[in-house]
């Protein structure tokens, strides 16, 4: 099936929402249903797509930059993410899944890390093929002191909000990242 420029449409996932990429000066751009008024225009999916793009290029540019000052790729910084955040003891085989990568690729991220001093591997388990992966805590101390701005730059916005609005942000996200990880296992 063939698609058109600008007229591609995805009715599986989106309905009938044009699968394009929503921008400020878009001339097709609508600002809302004129009955629901500006609160719609507010919430329209352009305007998430513009504040998720804004923020995603501030958190991008954070960790480009600590990526570079401490000899590391950005995908080196999203294994570290991936290695804190993770429920259980991390896996080479558990970050090679999570992050899309090839087995010699996570093994050549997992060496730069331990080589730079982030993470450890540990041989845990009585089956010595089993390796966790551990941030190692000066690194965890280095990470937390170059990402302060963006602890305090959240703890600022979340100062704005009641407790319930907050609620509703991290719901929100929490539904952003299923769906999108949902999204990214039927590309692999």
């Amino acid at each position: 099936m063939r698609r058109r420029s600008g007229a591609a449409r995805s009715s599986d996932r989106y309905g009938d929402y044009p699968c394009r990429v929503a921008t400020v000066n878009d001339p097709r751009r609508g600002t809302g249903d004129a009955e629901q008024g500006p609160a719609a225009a507010a919430t329209d999916l352009h305007a998430f797509a513009v504040a998720l793009r804004r923020m995603n290029g501030e958190i991008n540019r954070l960790v480009h930059a600590f990526a570079g000052d401490h000899g590391l790729h950005a995908t080196d910084v999203q294994a570290l993410a991936a290695i804190l955040d993770a429920d259980a003891p991390m896996t080479p085989k558990r970050l090679r899944e999570h992050l899309g990568l090839t087995s010699g690729a996570v093994t050549a991220c997992v060496d730069r890390l331990e080589r730079a001093g982030h993470v450890r591997r540990v041989r845990e388990s009585a089956d010595r093929r089993v390796v966790h992966l551990y941030y190692a805590a000066d690194a965890r101390s280095a990470a937390r002191t170059y990402f302060r701005p963006l602890a305090e730059a959240t703890e600022a916005a979340r100062s704005r909000f009641t407790g319930e609005e907050l609620a509703v942000v991290l719901r929100f996200l929490a539904a952003m990242n299923e769906e999108l990880g949902t999204g990214a296992d039927r590309h692999r």
